[in-house]
């Protein structure tokens, strides 16, 4: 990824200042709509369909075991991708997409709310470049301890 003179003055890449933009945007649609699901999910609709490839087919596959797995969950967007968070508002599941952060893989991350700890360190982050069988098993699987 090349970097602008505005990026190497302020420390931010576009991607990142994009994301900020994004972070700024949800959160004053957070206030105005609240814990709306119904508006989480068009929202998080909306950011899957601007994904292509490889980014689009997983974020909609997460979508669906997220969906089915934890209805319970709020879709809303996080930095401008997809995120699930509790009644509270509070996000526990996200995922980022390689294309926007022109990273080698997308990611799918829990935030500290999420109940995975086990012993003194545990993954809370994955890097993940296809979701297929053996992958939606163990997202499921991780949903349901992140929310045990």
């Amino acid at each position: 990824m090349s970097v602008d003179k505005k990026a190497k003055d302020t420390g931010f890449s576009a991607a990142e200042k994009e994301a900020m933009k994004a972070r700024a945007r949800e959160l004053k649609l957070q206030e105005k709509f609240g814990n709306d699901k119904a508006k989480g999910e068009k929202e998080v609709l909306a950011t899957i369909g601007k994904l292509s490839g490889p980014d689009r087919e997983m974020a909609e596959r997460l979508h669906k075991i997220v969906s089915e797995t934890a209805p319970e969950l709020l879709p809303k967007t996080m930095y401008g991708m997809p995120g699930y968070a509790n009644r509270e508002g509070k996000n526990i599941l996200f995922f980022q997409a390689a294309q926007k952060f022109d990273t080698r893989h997308a990611s799918l991350g829990f935030s500290d709310l999420a109940k995975l700890d086990d012993g003194n360190m545990w993954p809370s982050s994955f890097g993940i470049t296809k979701i297929g069988p053996a992958e939606e098993k163990k997202i499921k699987a991780l949903l349901k301890k992140a929310l045990s």
